[in-house]
């Protein structure tokens, strides 16, 4: 079967692609493939009584299915260049901003209006945490929440169902350039062909991309993996950061190695759940936009980036062998008390139930240093007293430390100022592209690539 556009993978990059192509080209014969299940068919299985933990499901509710990974975040979309990717080193800092500034409309023409945008600028807490060997990223972020988040979803795909053919459960095997410069994709026992193809497939189909890209011969460097912890405490420990920026990007500098520790995906009032990477379960945060699904908890990730190059490259496959380290003792993420790590001993159910913090997600307590190696260990350690004296209670005893929250980064794509590879018509986009790591990025690089396959580039 032929189309005009194929498009592999329904995450943000995939959708927004998409959303753009239906908007301004909607005589194209535009195709969207997806390997999971639709949006009101995503549903994780464990409840929390009679199945607790994962039982790796063939095709993950949670990673996959329309709207990616990020279905069920904490729909966070951060706008600016100082984190999330390097989209703009590609189609420019002003481009890029414009895009997430664009994608951000649509979302609140689709369910989001009302929620709000939180910013650094003029923010107080820039000194303040400079005094203390902390430093504070500029952004402005509008925070949907899960709930919000699914809404927008909701809507977009409602205006795309009729205008392309979407398919789901439909996982793309191969990926062949054709002798007259077309595309075929395979799909089960489907055969689709076509003159451009964007990919999409985010951090999910990163084995996928890695195959793809070594059968087209097409070049690939070495991305970082981020490892640490989730760092869960009453919520009013952190509400003076988070009512004013809502998310705070803090970067801390290690003493000793001078390793950079960072936060990552704040959630006020949240909760702690389950991850699913490839078999792998790691940890992750969202929380809620409406005030009846709030917990009493703020959780955050402290991470530590780490990147090799020679003689070993896999980034990744090192961030899965600390993964399923912990799997291997938890039987899959482990919760232990700052106080327990800090005196030299595993949290045990007694100790998390005396704890004054109530911990959103069922974890078989135990011991994060037999996981964890000793350098990023020291440094997370490091981070939290840092972080004690700007938020007064973060190295509290009971303080949690749910492990491992591991951030896999696909290997990076060698593409052009178009993100096109080599192929010409032949995109990689999204998280896939090891280039954006976040909603915004991702979105944004969705919108570009529709515009500049039907010449719309300025528009």
């Amino acid at each position: 079967m032929k189309y005009d556009v194929i498009i592999i993978g329904a995450g943000p990059g995939g959708i927004f692609s998409a959303y753009e192509l239906m908007k301004i080209a909607p005589e194209l014969k535009v195709l969207l493939l997806e390997a999971g299940k639709p949006l009101e068919e995503r549903k994780c299985p464990i409840d929390g009584k009679k199945i607790k933990s994962c039982i790796n499901c063939k095709s993950c509710a949670v990673m996959r299915g329309f709207g990616g990974a990020g279905a069920f975040s904490d729909g966070k979309y951060n706008i600016t260049n100082d984190f999330g990717g390097t989209l703009y080193e590609h189609i420019g800092k002003e481009t890029a901003l414009e895009l997430m500034e664009y994608v951000d409309k649509i979302n609140l023409a689709n369910g989001g209006e009302g929620t709000k945008l939180y910013s650094t600028a003029g923010t107080s807490f820039k000194k303040i945490c400079l005094e203390n060997r902390l430093h504070l990223l500029d952004a402005s972020v509008r925070h949907l929440g899960t709930d919000k988040n699914y809404e927008v979803l909701g809507h977009l795909y409602e205006q795309l169902k009729d205008k392309i053919d979407i398919r789901f459960n439909s996982n793309a095997d191969g990926l062949t350039v054709n002798e007259d410069g077309t595309y075929t994709v395979n799909a089960g026992d489907d055969c689709f062909t076509s003159s451009k193809v964007i990919v999409s497939v985010g951090r999910s189909g990163s084995k996928w991309m890695e195959n793809i890209c070594r059968s087209l011969d097409i070049e690939t460097f070495s991305n970082r993996v981020d490892i640490g912890v989730r760092v869960e405490l009453p919520a009013v420990v952190f509400s003076h950061l988070t009512s004013e920026l809502y998310e705070s990007k803090i970067v801390y500098r290690t003493e000793k190695f001078e390793d950079r520790v960072r936060t990552f995906c704040m959630n006020p009032n949240g909760y702690v759940v389950n991850e699913n990477t490839n078999g792998i379960v790691t940890v992750n945060g969202h929380s809620f936009d409406s005030p009846k699904l709030q917990s009493d908890n703020t959780n955050f990730a402290l991470l530590v980036a780490k990147h090799f190059s020679q003689p070993f490259k896999d980034s990744n496959g090192y961030g899965e062998s600390i993964a399923r380290l912990s799997n291997m003792l938890g039987g899959g993420v482990i919760v232990q008390r700052f106080g327990d790590l800090m005196r030299g001993r595993r949290s045990n159910e007694e100790r998390i139930a005396e704890s004054t913090v109530r911990p959103t997600l069922q974890a078989t307590p135990g011991d994060l240093s037999l996981v964890l190696p000793k350098r990023i260990l020291d440094g997370i350690i490091e981070m939290i007293y840092a972080l004690d004296k700007i938020a007064p209670g973060t190295a509290n005893d009971d303080t949690l430390l749910y492990g491992v929250e591991v951030k896999f980064y696909n290997m990076e794509v060698a593409i052009d100022e178009h993100l096109m590879t080599k192929y010409p018509g032949l995109y990689i986009i999204g998280d896939g592209s090891g280039v954006t790591h976040s909603l915004a990025h991702a979105s944004a690089s969705g919108v570009y690539v529709a515009r500049h396959m039907t010449g719309n580039i300025d528009q």
